[in-house]
């Protein structure tokens, strides 16, 4: 059910103390929420998914070496390449032997081989494979260098402002670095953009030319709920994980970064995300584009402008709070024929405990072109009286 059908709107401010969704969370509200655990680790930030809300970080702007969750950026690209029909799943990759000879994790593909990109993008996320990773990035822009240019263009259009990339894969470079507040932007983006791709990112184990490895990321044995990420290691970088799970449909991403184990890092990203589980909730209010009031307009071919969000709206808070949310919304008064589809005309403030704490602009769903000269004159004659 719609604001507009319970509660009737005219052009006014109204003021309803109804269920709504907000995307932050405030301090000032005052609220008892428990301070995250102490976590070991160089970095972290642990963030919702769908509300983009952080819910605990520590140094989660500061520049720290990300190890093979670059992959990730790699990854992504990939993904891109395979949506716009540059690339196939089954198309065969020719082994070079500057991917058959980079160090680190290796999927032991063969030099002069032919791979699919399948099994490639398999070897990199399952194994995190070095020699995967740049048969892949070579296939795709010729070289590993003009790849690394390609996943610069593409932090910059994901937003990561705190990162730079000189290789595919993660090996240590003075000017490869990131974030965890990049690397958790950047894992938004892939599970959200890839939903049909993100899968393998779950898968526990990969078998490739006779060899079968498995998935480093130990929380996919230990939390059912779990269903990635990824890992990174190098003796500069520490332990890393990016880590995901999705309950009772609230996902959560943690990051932590330059942890002593493989152990730790799995100890540390499980205890930011039951913290998040335990002590925040996620609601889905409104979808992109769908009614949230109606306003009265005047002067138009019809009497009313529906108003909705341009994006879909989640709210993430502290538990037991949900019910003490108020809105109020603010409509143009008075509202004046034309109305033109997305523009703005007017706002949805939302707020807890007398506090705001988010806006909304209320865009026009329709057009609602002028009336008619007697529509015009007859509202121009109520306009007047009103």
């Amino acid at each position: 059910m719609t604001l507009s059908s319970r509660y009737p709107c005219r052009f006014s401010t109204l003021l309803l103390s109804v269920v709504l969704a907000l995307s932050v969370v405030v301090p000032a509200w005052g609220l008892t929420v428990p301070a995250p655990p102490p976590i070991a680790a160089r970095a972290y930030i642990l963030q919702d998914f769908n509300s983009g809300r952080i819910l605990a970080s520590e140094h989660a702007t500061e520049r720290v070496e990300p190890a093979s969750l670059t992959k990730l950026l790699t990854a992504y690209i990939v993904f891109k390449e395979l949506r716009e029909g540059r690339l196939r799943l089954g198309d065969k990759v020719l082994i070079s032997e500057k991917a058959w000879r980079t160090p680190g994790s290796r999927t032991f593909v063969e030099v002069g081989s032919k791979v699919p990109v399948e099994q490639l993008l398999q070897g990199v996320i399952v194994q995190s494979g070095n020699d995967a990773t740049v048969a892949l990035a070579e296939h795709i822009a010729g070289s590993e260098a003009v790849f690394a240019g390609l996943m610069n263009q593409q932090a910059a259009a994901l937003g990561l402002a705190g990162s730079h990339f000189v290789n595919s894969t993660g090996l240590p470079h003075a000017d490869h670095y990131t974030t965890a507040q990049d690397l958790a932007t950047l894992t938004r983006a892939l599970i959200k953009d890839f939903p049909e791709y993100y899968r393998w990112y779950s898968q526990r184990e990969f078998t490739y030319n006779g060899i079968r490895q498995h998935n480093r990321n130990k929380l996919l044995w230990r939390d059912s709920t779990v269903d990635g990420v990824k890992t990174g290691h190098t003796e500069s970088a520490g332990y890393c994980l990016v880590a995901s799970a999705l309950r009772d449909e609230m996902r959560l991403i943690s990051v932590v970064v330059g942890t002593k184990s493989e152990n730790a890092r799995a100890r540390e990203s499980q205890a930011l995300l039951n913290y998040g589980f335990r002590f925040f909730e996620t609601h889905r209010l409104y979808g992109a584009g769908e009614t949230v009031s109606r306003a009265r307009i005047w002067k138009g071919a019809r009497a009313s402008l529906p108003l909705g969000l341009g994006d879909d709206l989640y709210i993430t808070l502290p538990r037991g709070q949900y019910d003490r949310l108020q809105a109020a919304l603010k409509v143009r008064d008075p509202l004046i024929a034309p109305a033109v589809k997305g523009r703005p005309y007017g706002q949805l403030v939302l707020s807890l405990a007398g506090k705001p704490v988010v806006q909304k602009p209320l865009l026009a769903l329709d057009d609602v072109p002028e009336g008619s000269f007697f529509d015009r004159l007859s509202d121009e004659i109520r306009l007047w009286f009103e």
